[in-house]
């Protein structure tokens, strides 16, 4: 397997594996000084714009909660309503969701006047509109417009497809809608994944990033100011995701950014430009058969990421030596490696990961082990292990 010089963890694993020794794997350890480092970087990157954190990455309240604690960040961006309100209910009190939903049953919560100012729903379609009117048909319930920020090339498309709404005249339409229908349009939304998620990992991608930088930055001028018009000063301009903090920070129009996976760094985070990577979170497996002198077989690895299917979507070892088998990659139950690695391994010995993804290894473990100064100061709860899955 190649490595990047940016993807080498900066993590001592003899520390974390000293730190959890009492602990059977499969486990969860957090590198504190990593993530605190981390939690800085991003917001020096956003150039003086708040940084929104983006939970989907993160799914574990005590990480949310330290990022929060630092200057230069404010507010969470939640997927799901059930989660927004959850939060809102522990005491954030700004929660922009980054998805439409139909959750009626969670909706009709925003009644309660107390949630409905903590919490901002997301929308791209009237029929959104009409929905949250017959949930909620009386309480001010402020609203963000999503707004598509793909790069379009003719009939290429670049970036992901999200909100049928692209255009100035498009999204004061919409904003029209809401506000006749008594929400309260409070913000627009755009992320321009085609900047934010993709790698430098050639001349022919930096130069479609800054064409597409370029593109936005004009139509989102002309977004905001359409809006505006019909609605008044808005309250969030936001923009950016890891990959792309200092380029939609730049953007006069942009009032915030967000960020999630840059507090945890997972691999597909290596190879930018703009920042090294220092991986914060790992997962550990251990050794439960040999069943040749080249290979040893792990318990449990399956923690595939989100996204098209493919090699950069599984978690890696975070030693050199170890490879997977291209015949099995990651497994449900078990997963077995290759390479020199191997050779030292014995039955009960444990092998340290990173995740491809942050978002989907916390979905899998209840509890996070943070490490620090070579030992483990604290056991924290992710969403699952309160109990709490939110999609």
């Amino acid at each position: 397997m190649a490595h990047d010089r940016r993807a080498d963890p900066m993590t001592d694993l003899t520390a974390l594996t000293a730190a959890t020794r009492h602990l059977d794997p499969p486990l969860a350890a957090l590198d504190l000084a990593a993530l605190d480092a981390n939690a800085g970087e991003l917001v020096s990157r956003a150039g003086g714009k708040p940084v929104r954190l983006a939970s989907k990455s993160v799914r574990c309240r005590w990480a949310l909660d330290r990022a929060l604690a630092v200057p230069g960040f404010a507010g969470v961006m939640a997927y799901s309503v059930r989660e927004a309100v959850w939060l809102a209910r522990a005491g954030v009190r700004d929660v922009l969701l980054g998805y439409p939903s139909v959750d009626r049953q969670a909706l009709a919560e925003l009644a309660d006047p107390s949630l409905a100012a903590a919490v901002t729903l997301m929308i791209d379609d009237v029929a959104h509109v009409e929905l949250i009117r017959a949930v909620v048909p009386a309480a001010p319930v402020r609203v963000c417009l999503d707004v598509d920020a793909s790069l379009r090339l003719g009939r290429l498309h670049l970036g992901v497809r999200r909100s049928p709404v692209r255009t100035a005249t498009q999204a004061a339409a919409l904003a029209d809608a809401a506000d006749a229908a008594g929400l309260q349009v409070v913000g627009l939304m755009f992320y321009e994944a085609q900047i934010a998620g993709v790698p430098d990992t050639s001349r022919a991608v930096r130069l479609m990033k800054k064409r597409s930088a370029a593109e936005l930055a004009q139509r989102r001028s002309a977004v905001v100011e359409a809006v505006e018009k019909v609605v008044g000063a808005l309250e969030i301009v936001n923009s950016g995701g890891t990959g792309s903090l200092e380029v939609s920070s730049a953007d006069p129009a942009v009032t915030e950014v967000t960020a999630g996976s840059g507090l945890f760094v997972p691999t597909l985070f290596d190879g930018y430009d703009a920042f090294e990577a220092r991986p914060a979170l790992y997962f550990a497996l251990p050794v439960v058969r040999r069943p040749t002198p080249g290979i040893a077989t792990l318990f449990g690895g399956g923690y595939v990421a989100s996204g098209p299917t493919g090699k950069s979507r599984l978690p890696r070892p975070a030693s050199r030596g170890l490879d997977l088998l291209r015949t099995e990659g990651v497994g449900e139950v078990q997963t077995p490696l290759r390479g020199p690695g191997t050779a030292g391994l014995r039955i009960g010995d444990r092998v340290w990961f990173r995740p491809a993804k942050a978002g989907e290894p916390t979905e899998r473990f209840d509890t996070i082990h943070v490490v620090a100064d070579g030992a483990l100061v604290e056991s924290v709860p992710t969403y699952r292990g309160e109990g709490r899955t939110f999609g």
